[in-house]
């Protein structure tokens, strides 16, 4: 479904996010990309839904290039990639119903977004999207009232009624507790399962990375060090990820706020 292709970028001050990466996704993986901070993560997530525009190769989603795409035919990719972010990206003063809705703003013209004027075709969407993270009962509550693990659900909702083929999260559950954190990675690893959605995930947490991962991806210095099997990612294979040993931080237990 993804083939990164030769892709490096290189920020305006110079500083070398992504060197020479590829790497090919299949439909229903659920891949883990680990690394230290400043490993370039983030750079390869959002480089994938050209969020970052990369500076050299090229990166296609179900055979349509995202990186020379333009006008409709970048809409019409964009429309297949979900994006859940660390922050959650809702807004706060709407409803978690009018979130979940913004998924769909890429199949109508801005006006009738704009207007709020969403077909019922799409509101059962979004129930439904709601129904499979199980907060339905907040669908009219404000997004700002609600606690960081449901404000994170309703961020896979709005992915889930965008009818994403795949998910990108971008350290999802780096700001939620323990329990909130399996609560949010059970959610993204079911709905995985059972709808065939590819999900690519950052993780800071390697327990997590070995429970949840079907594939592991570790980049260092903006490197491809490693990609394989859940299986064969030992401790000796992190070491090598991360440059040392593995600290208690990288590691879920009390430690996630």
């Amino acid at each position: 479904m993804i083939e990164i292709q030769n892709v490096s970028k290189v920020y305006p001050n110079g500083t070398i996010g992504l060197k020479n990466i590829n790497l090919s996704f299949e439909k229903g993986e659920f891949i883990v990309i680990v690394g230290r901070s400043g490993a370039g993560k983030s750079t390869l997530l959002r480089s994938i839904n050209r969020l970052h525009e990369i500076s050299e190769g090229d990166i296609q989603i179900d055979n349509r290039s995202i990186t020379s795409a333009k006008g409709q035919q970048l809409r019409s990719i964009r429309r297949d990639v979900g994006m859940i972010f660390q922050n959650f990206n809702l807004v706060r003063r709407s409803t978690v119903m009018r979130n979940v809705l913004s998924g769909r703003v890429g199949y109508h013209s801005t006006l009738r977004t704009v207007l709020n004027l969403f077909p019922k075709e799409d509101q059962q969407l979004a129930y439904n999207a709601l129904q499979r993270v199980g907060i339905t009962e907040k669908a009219w509550t404000r997004a700002d009232q609600l606690s960081g693990g449901q404000q994170q659900r309703v961020s896979i909702a709005r992915a889930l009624a965008q009818e994403a083929k795949i998910i990108l999260a971008d350290e999802p559950v780096a700001s939620l507790d323990p329990m909130t954190t399996r609560q949010v990675m059970n959610d993204l690893k079911r709905i995985n399962q059972e709808l065939g959605i590819t999900m690519v995930v950052n993780l800071h947490f390697i327990d997590l990375a070995r429970e949840y991962a079907t594939r592991i991806i570790g980049l260092r210095a903006g490197e491809l060090v490693y990609d394989g099997p859940v299986e064969e990612a030992t401790d000796d294979v992190f070491s090598n990820i991360y440059g040392r040993e593995i600290k208690d931080d990288e590691l879920l237990g009390e430690t996630a706020g």
